[in-house]
Parts: structure tokens; sequence; C-alpha cells
């Protein structure tokens, strides 16, 4: 770095010595791609950027990562191996204990994996799902807290799988004493959770942290952690390592102060800041579960997401994955990949063949982009109007899902400026055993209530009648076309139909975050 270490800087009082590590920093992020000026006062990268918004090297770092590109989780997938059972903190919306295979949840596992295991499982899945291109760790304890088993996974896969991205998650507090090793296995990306910066607003969230053979609680835990994962933070920014950073939205605990979280990482080169709600429903077994602490309503998550994102680009398609998962953002496969399985597999790893497919992605990702660029003339008409939909889709940016299929709807924010990808909202199945779920029917209408339209693939009558009365309006002309293209043909006439006097445009209500939904039911 310079001669002014990283310790220093972030600690020193002086002017000066502000105005330095601000500098340094500056540049960091602007040699990553990742500056923290640019446009509006954001950084110039993250979830929804393009090859024309950061240089060419951090481009294909991330074109490919389903989770440090919005556009890639369309097409690409990722899977983790749960090789680091151990941890070094507790956190209160945390239970690593509890298992259910239909759970989507940071920390939850159904079997833990030697190295050898992981291994392969990784050419397993890679050979199965050639758009798998990304292998993360990230529990269900703390990888840097598990090294020997976390790096050793790292080496055996770079050996066989050289062209499989490398990345890991963790809570920070290990981090400064493992950035060498991380940059050596050329692990490009890590995730660290960071959920507040002041020791006050710490200690309701960490009941206590492990460091330096002694457990330490209270104030003083929450001070070790925020200085170890700043520190952490500035040292990846150096090494050119992108860090993504994940907060968890507590409502009443530090919700307000992860605007001030959002500045600090951002001025030390986070790469991508991702605010997720809190999971809190009581059969989990949290400390927040069971003392009743709620987690953010959709329109709470968003307004404090969109407050952040003045100051830095935002990832809005987190799915707060299971430590164990595998396929596309929003589906997990593992249970195609258990230890028994892939142990009698014969596995043949046809590299050129996962290149061909992946180029053929790249092909379908561009032709979605040119048929979006024609659906953006006339969008002044718009003016102040801003709305929500919803739209049912497996994957590759189309709405190719039933209305009674889906188990999650991806919301899309319509305005001037065009189709913006918000957020994902889980639900249960309409459709189970062949006839429909009205209980379902009525989570699905209060977990997109904040939405105008509904896309799908196909619904039936009953439904399309019921969500109608409800103010969302079914739309299912537009099955098997491109998601943004097909929003944005749908809000030009929704403008002439408001132009016109036929339609009065009005705000909808909040929606809930349902919590705890089937992901593989049915």
């Amino acid at each position: 770095m310079t001669d002014l270490s990283l310790e220093n800087a972030r600690t020193s009082a002086s002017d000066e010595a502000v105005v330095d590590i601000s500098d340094v920093m500056q540049k960091m992020a602007e040699h990553k791609g990742c500056g923290t000026e640019g446009g509006d006062g954001k950084a110039s990268c993250g979830s929804s950027g393009g090859p024309e918004d950061m240089p060419a090297e951090i481009w294909e770092k991330v074109k490919n990562h389903p989770c440090y590109s919005e556009e890639a989780h369309h097409h690409y997938a990722r899977m983790h191996v749960a090789v680091a059972p151990a941890c070094n903190i507790q956190c209160n919306y945390c239970n690593r204990k509890y298992d259910c295979a239909n759970e989507s949840r940071p920390g939850v596992v159904s079997e833990r994996l030697t190295p050898e295991q992981a291994s392969k499982k990784v050419l397993a899945v890679a050979s199965t799902i050639p758009q798998m291109t990304v292998l993360g760790i990230a529990g269900p304890g703390d990888p840097l807290a598990n090294p020997k088993q976390t790096f050793e996974t790292f080496r055996l896969i770079s050996e066989v799988a050289p062209d499989i991205k490398l990345c890991l998650s963790t809570n920070g507090l290990a981090l400064p004493d493992w950035v060498d090793e991380i940059a050596k296995y050329k692990v490009d990306h890590v995730t660290i959770t960071i959920n507040m910066i002041d020791p006050e607003v710490g200690q309701h969230i960490y009941p206590w942290v492990f460091w330096e053979n002694k457990r330490l609680t209270g104030y003083e835990a929450a001070k070790i952690l925020t200085e170890r994962q700043m520190l952490g933070l500035e040292m990846l920014t150096e090494r050119g390592i992108l860090a993504k950073i994940n907060s968890v939205m507590i409502p009443g605990v530090n919700d307000k102060h992860l605007v001030e979280v959002n500045k600090a990482v951002k001025s030390r080169g986070a790469f991508l800041h991702n605010i997720m709600p809190l999971i809190s429903a009581p059969e989990h077994g949290t400390v927040f579960g069971l003392n009743g602490q709620r987690g953010p309503s959709a329109q709470e998550l968003k307004a404090l997401q969109d407050e952040c994102e003045g100051d830095m680009n935002m990832m809005r398609h987190c799915r707060q994955c299971r430590a164990d998962a595998v396929g596309l953002l929003g589906e997990d496969r593992s249970e195609e990949f258990t230890t028994d399985k892939i142990m009698e597999m014969e596995v043949n790893y046809d590299s050129e063949g996962r290149k061909a497919y992946q180029q053929a992605v790249e092909a379908e990702r561009q032709a979605k982009v040119e048929a979006k660029k024609g659906e953006l003339d006339g969008l002044e008409a718009a003016g102040d109007i801003k709305l929500l939909v919803a739209v049912a889709t497996k994957g590759h940016g189309i709405i190719n899902e039933h209305f009674g299929h889906a188990k999650e709807f991806q919301i899309y924010e319509l305005s001037s400026s065009g189709a913006k990808f918000v957020g994902h909202r889980r639900v249960d199945l309409y459709c189970q055993g062949g006839y429909g779920e009205e209980d379902a029917l009525d989570t699905i209408t209060r977990a997109i209530n904040d939405c105008h339209a509904v896309f799908v693939a196909k619904i039936g009558g009953c439904p399309k009648a019921e969500l109608a009365e409800a103010g969302i309006e079914p739309v299912d002309q537009y099955a098997h076309d491109y998601i943004e293209k097909s929003a944005l043909a749908w809000f030009k006439e929704y403008l002439a139909k408001v132009a016109s006097g036929e339609v009065t445009h009005e705000q909808r209500g909040d929606a809930a975050i349902r919590q705890g939904a089937l992901l593989n039911a049915g």
C-alpha cells in the first residue's frame, strides 16, 4: 500500500490522515472498477452494471457470477459446499442447528462434507449443470474459522476445475489473518456480513465473539468485530479482490444505522452492498425469532435500499441461500447431489462442453438486452409515475412459469428510466396435487400486494379473477417472451390508459415478506 499502514490509516485522528486514507481508498476502488464517486454520487459498478460500466478485467470477474451481477443471475448457477462447521461469533438471527430440506436460510445444511467429498460434488454438479460457474463456501459456520477445510477445498477444486470461480462468505472477524491465503488461491470474490459500525448497535446483534482464545461479550465484542471487518475490507480492496457486503435489516435495531454502514463500506472500496431482510420466524429457534423481533415489510426494505443506492449500487436479487445450495438463485437442487449419490456417480468433467454451453448462454443474454432496447422509446410519458410488477419465471430472463407453479415472484420497478429489478418474493405454491390452494392464494396476494400487475406464462380462471378483484392485473399475453421487454410494452399501454383517463394511477399498499416459504414442494 503506502508507508501509512492500513491500521494506522484507519484509526488516525488527524485530518491529514483522514484525507490520505480517503484518497487511497478512492484509488483502490477505481482500480477495481468501483469508484467511490461517480454519476449521482454512487459507484460505477454493481449488480446492474454491464461491460460499459467497468474495466474489462472487472467485467470478466462478474459477468457470469450470479451474486455479483443481477443480469447474470437469470442465466448462471452457483453452488455452496458445507465444509466449515465451526463459527467464531454468535448472531441473534442465526441458529445453525435447525435444518429443513425445504427451507432457504443462511447456515442451514443437510450434511457436512470433507474437502475431498466437496471436490467430487463440485465436479458432479458442474458436469450436470454446465451453467454452474461459481463455487462458494458459506458455512454452515464461518469459512475462516475453519481455514484448513476451506483452503484445502479451494486447492482441490482449482486443480480439477480451474474454470470455476471461487468465493467465500465470512463474518470478517478472522479475515485480516487470511487475506494473503485468499489471494494465493485466486478467490476473487469475498462476501462480508457487516451489520454495524457502531459497537453500541452491535452489542444488540452479537451476544459474543471468540477472539484470541477468549470469549468477549457486549460492547467489547462488537468493537473488536467491527474493527476487524473494516481492516479486512481495506486489505481486500488493496489486493483487488471484489468484496460484497451483506447486511441484515433489523427494524428498530440497525435499520437506520445501515445508512452509515453503507457509507463506511463504500469508502473502503466495497464492490456491492446487499441489504437483506431479517428472517425471524419463531420456529427457527433464533434469539430474535423467540423474542418476537419482527422483520421488515417489503416497502421498508425497498425504501432503505433506495436510500443507500444514492451512495452505492445495491444487490437486490439475493435469496439468502442455504450453505449447501445448488442451482440458479431461487432454486435448490442439492437433493440431487447428496453424498451417497455423488459417490456413485461416474463424473466426466467436460470443460470444453461447459465453455460451449456458456457461449450459447451469452448469445441468449445479448438477445435479451437487444430486445429491451426497442421498448425504451416513449417512456418519457411516464413522468413521475413509478410502479411495481411481479413476474413468474424459471430463469433465463423469460416469463416462463405458470402462476400456480411459482415458488417466488421477481419484482420489477417500471418508470421513465425503464425496467429495474428490485427484489423477489417467496410464496407457497398455489397448485398442490392438481388443485388450487385458496390459503396459498391469500399469501401470494399479500406478498405482491404492492404490485400493479403479475406476469405469468399461464393462469387459471379462479386465481385470475381473485387477483383482479384485489387490484393486481394478471398478464399472460407475454408468455415465453423476455421479461423487461414485455414489462415495458405493458407499461406503455398502461401509461396510454392513464393519459386517456381510462385508468387513474394510484400507488399500491405495502406487501409482506414471506418467511419460511416452501422451495421444493410439489
